[in-house]
């Protein structure tokens, strides 16, 4: 059943931990994102950056801890949260054998899209995307930047209110991420909640309102990117970053 969540706030993670054996990937993180929000997730690699997306798009179940998303907590309502998030993960996922269009119609039709609204949809972000006539071939032959378009336009099809990115800019020449932002950031003016995991100081720097910086399966900390120079006592956030997480890996 979905709970009372106020106006603004969307991602509410509580003392959310995660293991695989004897490795702690999570140790319990706790951070929220509200609408209009783009919560950058820093840290370097192993620090529990895609663990903690693949939790939150219930890939994985937590060993402790939860997390209430829209209103639905991630243990009980599962599929709820499904019906109401975008996923890019760092593998595309993709099915190789259908082109770019099947992909995403395929997508869409669980989604509950069909017809002509589903079909004006997949045009107007694969064009928008630059996709051309690559739109009816099959994603096998793809390289990797178009296989990122595709799973990006596949993410945020169904439009939905909370969109988890995981480098959503890798593979991408610099007219085709500048587009990303573009569209990223239309999408926090239109209300939504985004987690933004990305290793590019300069995209958090221009996309993200708060910053969590992960190291080790822990938050170190969170905050404007204002609120970490004043922490850290410099400007750059590639700074702010060494500063307070150091050689944390």
């Amino acid at each position: 059943m979905r709970k009372e969540v106020s106006s603004s706030l969307m991602i509410e993670l509580r003392s959310l931990a995660k293991d695989f054996g004897h490795v702690q990937a999570l140790r319990g993180i706790s951070f929220s994102c509200a609408e209009g929000e783009i919560f950058g997730l820093l840290g370097p690699n192993g620090a529990g950056k895609t663990t903690t997306l693949r939790l939150l798009s219930t890939v994985l179940k937590p060993a402790s801890g939860t997390a209430v998303l829209a209103g639905y907590d991630l243990l009980r309502d599962a599929e709820k949260i499904r019906k109401v998030i975008g996923v890019l993960p760092a593998q595309t996922g993709l099915y190789g054998r259908l082109t770019a269009r099947e992909n995403l119609r395929y997508f869409g039709e669980l989604h509950g899209m069909q017809g002509k609204t589903l079909e004006t949809r997949i045009t107007d972000l694969l064009t928008r995307l630059e996709l051309g006539e690559a739109i009816n071939r099959r994603c096998e032959g793809f390289s990797t930047g178009m296989q990122q378009k595709v799973a990006l336009a596949r993410a945020i099809l169904h439009d939905p209110l909370i969109l988890f990115l995981d480098e959503p800019t890798e593979g991408l020449d610099v007219p085709t991420a500048r587009t990303v932002y573009e569209i990223v950031e239309e999408m926090r003016a239109a209300g939504k909640c985004i987690i933004y995991s990305t290793h590019r100081m300069e995209e958090a720097t221009r996309l993200c309102t708060r910053i969590g910086i992960i190291a080790r399966g822990e938050m170190r900390v969170i905050g404007s990117l204002a609120d970490l120079r004043v922490k850290a006592g410099t400007e750059e956030l590639e700074d702010i970053f060494l500063r307070l997480v150091g050689d944390a890996r």
